[in-house]
C-alpha cells in the first residue's frame, strides 16, 4: 500500500512538473527606424551582446527560483546602465538639453504597481519604481517628490552629467537643427520619425506562474513642458496581470497612451479569450496602425506563450525560455 501511494505521489509530481509553465524572460531595447544598414556590424554586435547580457541576468534570477519582479528588475538594470539604450545612462535630451527619465513596474500576481516621471538624479529608475510599489501607498511619483522619496530608500544618486553620452548629445544637436530648418521652411515638424522612440523593457514568468512587467525610458528627443510618455503610465506602456498577460511597450508614446495599448492587449486575452498573439496582432497592426501610431510590444502569457511584435522597421528584442534564446534587431 505504501509503495502504491509513493508511486501515485511520484506520478502526480511528474504530471505537475510537466504542466508547469516554463520560466521565461522577454526584453526589448526600443523600436523605430531600425533598418539594415543603419548600424555597422560591430555596432550590431554590441547591441546584441548587451541584450544577451540582460536576458542572462533576468533568466539567472528565475533559474534560482527568484520572482518575476526580480528578473524584470535585473534585466532592466543592465540596459539602464548601458549607454546604448535610451534609458538611464544614454537617455536622450529634452529641448532644454536635460535628461528626464520615466519608469514603471507592475506585479501580475497582485496588480500592484510603481511608477515615476521626470527623474534627473536617480541612477537606476527601475529600482525607484520597485520601491514606490513596495514601500509607499502610491503608484506614481513625479520629479523632485519622487527623488525625495528615493533618498529615503537609500537609492543611488548621480549628477545629471552621468546620463549624458556624446552620441546622444550629437543627436540632440541634429534634432535642434532639424527643428529650426523646419520652422524656417514653415513645415509642421522637422523631427525625423525616429526621434520619437526609445525605451527598454522586460516581462517575465517565474516558477510559481507569476508575471511581471517593467519599462524604463529617457522619453522623446526634444520633449518639452514636462512631457510624459507611455512608459510610466500603467495600462499604456506597462501592464501585468496573472489572469491575462504581461506587456512592455515601446514606440510613439502619445498613441500608446490614447489607446491604452498594454491594457487593451491583456483585456482582449482576458475577456475575449484571444491568445496573446491574436490580441497583439489586432492592437499593433490594426488599432495602433490605423490611428497613425507605431512601435512595438513584448507580451508574455501565464502559460509561457510570448510575442515580440512591432509595426515599425525594427525593434531591439530578445527572449530566453529553457534552451531557447533568440536576439534580433530588424524585421526578420
Amino acid at each position: 500500500m505504501i509503495r502504491q501511494i509513493a508511486i501515485a505521489l511520484s506520478l502526480f509530481a511528474s504530471a505537475a512538473a510537466a504542466e508547469a509553465p516554463p520560466i521565461t524572460i522577454v526584453i526589448h531595447g526600443g523600436a523605430g527606424a531600425l533598418e539594415p544598414g543603419r548600424y555597422t556590424p560591430s555596432e550590431e554586435e554590441a547591441y546584441k551582446a548587451k541584450l544577451s547580457e540582460a536576458l542572462d541576468a533576468g533568466y539567472a534570477v528565475l533559474e534560482k527560483g527568484g520572482m518575476a519582479l526580480d528578473a524584470v528588475e535585473a534585466a532592466i538594470l543592465i540596459m539602464e546602465d548601458s549607454p546604448l539604450f535610451n534609458a538611464g545612462k544614454g537617455a536622450v535630451f529634452t529641448h532644454d538639453g536635460k535628461n528626464e527619465l520615466d519608469v514603471a513596474i507592475m506585479d501580475g500576481r497582485t496588480k500592484a504597481a510603481g511608477a515615476a516621471t521626470g527623474l534627473t538624479h536617480v541612477k537606476n529608475p527601475i529600482r525607484l519604481a520597485r520601491a514606490i510599489m513596495e514601500k509607499s501607498p502610491h503608484v506614481m511619483m513625479v520629479g523632485e517628490g519622487a527623488e525625495e522619496f528615493a533618498k529615503t530608500q537609500g537609492l543611488d544618486f548621480v549628477k545629471p552629467s552621468y546620463f549624458r553620452t556624446e552620441t546622444r548629445w550629437r543627436q540632440y544637436k541634429d534634432a535642434l537643427k532639424a527643428e529650426k530648418d523646419a520652422a524656417e521652411a514653415k513645415k509642421e515638424s522637422g523631427l525625423p520619425h525616429d526621434f520619437k522612440y526609445g525605451t527598454v523593457g522586460a516581462v517575465a514568468l517565474d516558477h510559481e506562474g507569476n508575471l511581471a512587467a517593467g519599462t524604463s525610458t529617457g522619453g522623446m528627443t526634444l520633449k518639452r513642458y514636462g512631457r510624459v510618455g507611455d512608459a510610466p503610465i500603467i495600462g499604456a506602456g506597462t501592464y501585468a496581470d496573472n489572469n491575462s498577460c504581461a506587456v512592455s511597450a515601446t514606440g510613439w508614446g502619445e498613441y500608446f497612451i490614447r489607446l491604452t495599448i498594454a491594457r487593451d492587449i491583456c483585456a482582449q486575452v482576458e475577456y475575449a479569450g484571444k491568445t496573446v498573439a491574436e490580441a497583439t496582432t489586432d492592437v499593433i497592426h490594426n488599432r495602433l496602425q490605423k490611428s497613425g501610431g507605431d512601435g512595438g510590444v513584448i507580451v508574455l502569457a501565464p502559460n509561457g506563450d510570448f510575442v515580440l511584435d512591432f509595426n515599425s522597421a525594427g525593434m531591439f528584442r530578445g527572449v530566453k525560455q529553457g534552451e531557447r534564446k533568440e536576439i534580433a534587431i530588424y524585421r526578420e
